[in-house]
């Protein structure tokens, strides 16, 4: 049964817990097209972040996850490390939830920023981040018009930096 509140499918958002890294690893590949993924998510953060970490599950099924934290070294910022939706899934608004049930996390512990990473060559991520309102860090080259930060995890690794401020929720304003 789908169900829907004000246009969005509904789903139901909680915490990570360790055992749904179980779950998720094995599908990040899948969900990423056969891209190997999977070694950039391993379990500590499913241990470690529960607390600022996220599963949408619909009907009893994961559908989706935001993995993030608050940042140990900026004190005003958080940090999403990993997210990612079901194919199936995709254009539901799900991850729209999770960022946004990240944002609320991360102001009640009066982070002002939260910052994301991804890489060039995925152009969904670019879109889908610079539509939630991150901007583009200025990085040191531009690939496909984009800026980038040369070898920014490691030799040839090239990354796009983004960066959100956060708008007060408390004051009706969405981000």
């Amino acid at each position: 049964m789908k169900l829907f509140f004000r246009g969005v499918m509904y789903v139901q958002i909680r915490n990570v817990i360790s055992s749904d890294y179980d779950i998720i690893s094995p599908l990040i590949n899948e969900w990423w097209g056969g891209r190997q993924m999977s070694d950039m998510l391993p379990k500590l953060f499913f241990v470690h972040f529960k607390n600022t970490s996220f599963i949408a599950e619909h009907d009893g099924e994961i559908v989706g996850f935001l993995i993030g934290f608050l940042s140990q070294s900026e004190k005003d910022a958080a940090y999403i490390h990993f997210v990612g939706v079901n194919p199936d899934y995709r254009k539901m608004q799900f991850g729209k939830q999770l960022y946004h049930k990240f944002f609320i996390e991360v102001q009640k512990h009066d982070r002002s920023v939260v910052r994301a990473v991804t890489s060039p060559v995925n152009k969904g991520s670019i879109a889908y981040h610079k539509k939630m309102g991150f901007e583009v860090e200025k990085g040191d080259k531009d690939v496909d018009g984009v800026s980038v930060f040369t070898n920014y995890d490691g030799l040839n690794q090239d990354r796009v930096l983004f960066v959100k401020k956060m708008i007060d929720f408390g004051r009706g304003v969405s981000v």
